[in-house]
């Protein structure tokens, strides 16, 4: 008999376009897990509500390019459960339970809250976004997930969902699982600036839907060693944007290794080096291209996927609301649930 896969628990929230940050930093590593775990992989609506009330009109084109991303890296919906937090209702019971758990004065301890509130220049923070990390504990419990990839800024977060599962089941008897994070060092690409991470607000990213010319074109402009003046200076590889590049994303390493030996001596131009990087990207880029171009010609497909996804993960939330409830003493055996349900 085949051992039972652990349950693991991912997902992002809809503000935009997939780009190379996103694939190095998490989805790569989504491909992968997603068949050494039984996978659970959702759209987070909600959460993007928390620190974004505007611009909602984007949010169906938002969540669908966001699953068509998921498609195009590789992620399997017949292996994996891809599915749309709002539309699994029996979180919010979850979030509203888990809150009489936590104090004010432990989520206001989170560190990522006060980063997120100077980055967005957020003076006093929303009830919503304190009960964020809250939030994330319903979605983890929702599922019963084992295990949550987490980068280090976010260990923060699922301590707070531990915390309140410990809590739980000091109070009502052993029920829910206390998920481990799959803490990693999970790669920051540097934009095409040079200066600060890959990022759509700051208009430094290379997208996975990008085309052949837009790649060609953003490589061309991209920072480097601001040291070398003439292609025949010695330059700087290290830090350097576009070796970064190069070993994140060119296959050919005796090419790349070759770049940067001649980089070093003065025996390459930016522009050779550039546009070799342009070519590499958009191989790599290529099969992802198609595979999205093949789902985009399935329109009801995006739909499919996530309401048998959101489906799945109802089921799950149905019977983890049912065990919570029956813990907490809050199941009313006297009164007919069918009598409520019309």
């Amino acid at each position: 008999m085949a051992e039972k896969k652990l349950r693991l628990l991912t997902g992002d929230r809809p503000t935009g376009r997939l780009h190379l940050g996103h694939y190095v930093g998490s989805l790569e590593n989504r491909v992968r897990l997603q068949h050494e775990y039984e996978s659970f992989i959702f759209v987070a609506d909600y959460h993007m509500l928390t620190t974004k009330l505007g611009g909602l009109s984007e949010l169906n084109e938002n969540v669908r390019g966001l699953v068509l991303g998921y498609l195009s890296v590789g992620i399997d919906p017949s292996v994996a459960t891809i599915y749309l937090q709002s539309l699994v209702p029996e979180v919010a019971e979850l979030h509203l339970i888990f809150s009489m758990l936590v104090t004010v004065p432990r989520l206001q301890r989170v560190p990522t809250l006060k980063e997120q509130m100077q980055t967005l220049h957020i003076d006093a923070a929303s009830y919503g976004l304190l009960g964020y990390p809250v939030l994330q504990a319903a979605d983890i419990e929702l599922v019963r997930a084992n295990v949550v990839p987490v980068g280090r800024d976010q260990a923060s977060h699922l301590e707070v969902t531990r915390e309140i599962v410990r809590r739980f089941n000091d109070l009502f008897g052993e029920t829910l699982p206390e998920p481990d994070t799959l803490v990693g060092e999970v790669p920051v690409l540097v934009g095409l600036d040079g200066k600060n991470k890959m990022s759509k607000s700051l208009d430094n990213a290379i997208y996975l839907d990008d085309d052949p010319r837009t790649v060609e074109k953003k490589v061309m402009s991209m920072y480097t060693d601001p040291t070398r003046i003439h292609p025949t200076d010695p330059g700087h590889v290290e830090g350097n944007p576009v070796f970064i590049y190069h070993d994140a994303f060119n296959a050919n390493k005796e090419e790349v290794e070759d770049l940067k030996t001649r980089y070093r001596e003065g025996r390459v131009g930016d522009v050779e080096v550039k546009r070799k990087l342009a070519r590499a990207i958009n191989e790599f880029l290529e099969p992802i291209r198609q595979r999205r171009a093949e789902y985009e010609r399935q329109p009801e497909l995006v739909e499919r996927i996530l309401i048998e996804g959101s489906e799945r993960a109802r089921e799950e939330g149905l019977q983890t609301v049912r065990m919570v409830r029956d813990a907490m003493g809050l199941n009313y055996d006297f009164l007919r649930r069918e009598s409520l349900s019309r």
